[in-house]
């Protein structure tokens, strides 16, 4: 099978967006006050005549508390597909890019875990005239459906500009009935199957 576009651009992995750490989100502990975390204060104790703090509770260790699924996450999930051409994954190809990923309402903690939230990918291929570029986005749409929430609605587009028949394109990807109708095909379904084979 000939290659639409035999020489990509490809990102170096160190270049792909990662989620860095928050800043000031882990305090610096001396060895005493994590021996005192340690040791348990006894029961005898509890006593309100004894009730004496025996470590520093003004620190909270947040780091398991839940966190909102933001654009970096969906990223997360979408990058490592395999691409259907190339032995590579569409975030060393930068079909998929952090920028152009948007969650509407924008991710809180706070949020009602049952509120509709859109998930807008818009991909850039390769190439102007890439044939795959509709698998692309069903890819990117089967994967992100297997893996969010099912409050998550969510939409897959080609960037404006950046394919020959972005329209077409998009209004495949926006038509559920073909979306299923796709999904039901063997071979086709094989090919995604592939594709998301890398996905951890």
């Amino acid at each position: 099978m000939e290659k639409d576009n035999a020489n990509p651009t490809i990102l170096n992995t160190s270049q792909l967006p990662t989620r860095q750490r928050k800043k000031g989100r882990r305090v610096q502990r001396n060895a005493e006050s994590k021996i005192i975390d340690i040791m348990r204060k006894p029961q005898y104790l509890s006593d309100s005549l004894y009730d004496i703090s025996w470590s520093d509770d003004t620190e909270s260790d947040d780091e398991f508390a839940a966190e909102p699924i933001d654009e970096q996450e969906v990223y997360d999930l979408i990058s490592t597909i395999s691409d259907p051409e190339h032995p590579l994954s569409l975030g060393q190809l930068a079909v998929v890019n952090l920028p152009d990923i948007h969650i509407t309402p924008s991710p809180s903690v706070t949020a009602d875990p049952n509120t509709l939230t859109q998930v807008l990918v818009n991909i850039t291929p390769t190439i102007t005239h890439c044939s795959l570029a509709t698998v692309i986005g069903l890819g990117v749409r089967v994967r992100l459906e297997q893996a969010l929430p099912p409050n998550y609605r969510v939409d897959v587009m080609i960037k404006e500009g950046t394919h020959s028949q972005d329209d077409q394109v998009n209004k495949q990807l926006a038509d559920k009935e073909r979306v299923a109708a796709a999904l039901e095909n063997d071979t086709l379904r094989g090919v995604l199957d592939k594709m998301l084979e890398t996905c951890v």
